[in-house]
C-alpha cells in the first residue's frame, strides 16, 4: 500500500516485535517534529495474514492524531530490502530496533553491516521506548578522520527542528600527526557550529583506554538522547564492516539510540545540506 503523499517518510523496518514498536515510537515522535510519514516494511511474502497484521499495527498508531503511516510488504534479502526500500523512498532516515549485543550480533553480521554502510540513507538504532524528548543532548565523537565532518551536517539539520546542544567528545591522543588531524578537525566544527549558532560543548576525554567506553560512559553521564557515529568504509574483507568501536557503541548497554552515519563521495565539496 503505498502512499502518493510526497512528503517525507522515516522508515522503519517491521516484524510485529516489541523492538520493533520501539523503532516506531521514535519514529512517531520525530515525524511530529519534522512533518514527515512513517512508512512500516516488513519483509516477506504479502499473504491475507500479513495484510491483516500490518493494518492492525498501523490501526493501533494511528489512535495518535496528526500521524500519517503508510505500509509496505517486500519479498527478499532483509538487509538489501531496507537499503533498497530507504533510498527509493528517499527516507530521512532509517529507525530500527535491535536487543543490544545480542541483537546487534544477529542484525550486524557482516552482511547487515555491509547493507547499512553502503546505503545512502544514515540508520538510527534504537533499544528502548523513547523519552518525552526526542533529541536534545547528543554526542558527537570527533576523531582524525576527514569524514568526521560528515556528521555536522545532520547536527545542521537536527538543530533546525529541536532544541539540541551537540557535545563534541575528543580522544585522548598521544600520535602527533592523528593528534593534528583531530585538532582541525575540532576547528572546522567549532566554526560551522558557531557559523549556524548551534549550542555545543567540547569534552576532552579524561581516560585511556576505548574510545568507544569513553563515549558511551560520557554520553550515560550526561543523560544523551543520541550518539552520531560514523560508518566505516574501505576495510579488509575478513573484518566487520564496522569497526569494534562502532559495535560497542551501537550495542551500548545504557541503550542510547546511535545514528549511523555513512561517508559521502564528495565530501570535498562541504556545502548545504538538505
Amino acid at each position: 500500500m503505498e502512499s502518493k503523499n510526497k512528503k517525507k517518510t522515516l522508515l522503519v523496518p517491521w516484524d510485529f516485535s516489541e523492538v520493533a514498536k520501539n523503532a516506531l515510537h521514535h519514529a512517531i515522535k520525530v515525524s511530529k517534529i519534522l512533518n514527515a510519514d512513517i512508512t512500516l516494511l516488513h519483509i516477506g511474502k504479502e499473504d491475507d495474514n500479513t495484510v491483516v497484521r500490518m493494518n492492525e499495527s498501523v490501526s493501533e498508531c494511528l489512535q495518535l492524531k496528526n500521524i500519517n503511516i503508510n505500509w509496505l510488504i517486500r519479498e527478499g534479502s532483509i538487509f538489501s530490502t531496507i537499503k533498497e526500500t530507504a533510498e527509493e523512498l528517499g527516507a530521512i532516515f532509517v529507525v530500527m530496533g535491535t536487543h543490544g549485543m545480542t541483537g546487534v550480533q544477529k542484525l550486524l553480521g557482516s552482511k547487515a553491516l555491509k547493507v547499512i554502510a553502503e546505503s545512502n540513507v544514515p540508520f538510527i538504532v534504537v533499544q528502548k521506548p523513547p523519552t518525552d524528548v526526542p533529541f536534545k543532548n547528543i554526542v558527537m565523537p570527533v576523531d582524525f578522520t576527514k569524514e568526521s565532518k560528515e556528521k555536522l551536517r545532520w547536527a545542521d539539520f537536527f538543530a533546525r527542528h529541536f532544541n539540541i546542544k551537540m557535545f563534541l567528545f575528543v580522544p585522548s591522543i598521544t600520535d602527533n600527526t592523528l593528534l593534528k588531524k583531530t585538532k582541525a578537525n575540532l576547528i572546522f566544527a567549532k566554526n560551522y557550529l558557531d557559523e549556524r549558532k548551534i549550542s555545543y560543548e567540547i569534552v576532552a576525554s579524561k581516560t585511556k583506554g576505548k574510545f568507544s567506553d569513553q563515549t558511551i560512559a560520557y554520553a550515560e553521564e550526561i543523560s544523551a538522547d543520541l550518539i552520531m557515529i560514523m560508518t566505516t568504509k574501505n576495510i579488509g574483507i575478513a573484518d566487520y564492516i564496522f569497526a569494534a568501536d562502532e559495535q560497542a557503541i551501537i550495542a551500548n548497554k545504557p541503550g542510547i539510540p546511535v545514528m549511523c552515519i555513512n561517508p559521502r563521495l564528495d565530501i570535498g565539496k562541504f556545502g548545504g545540506f538538505f
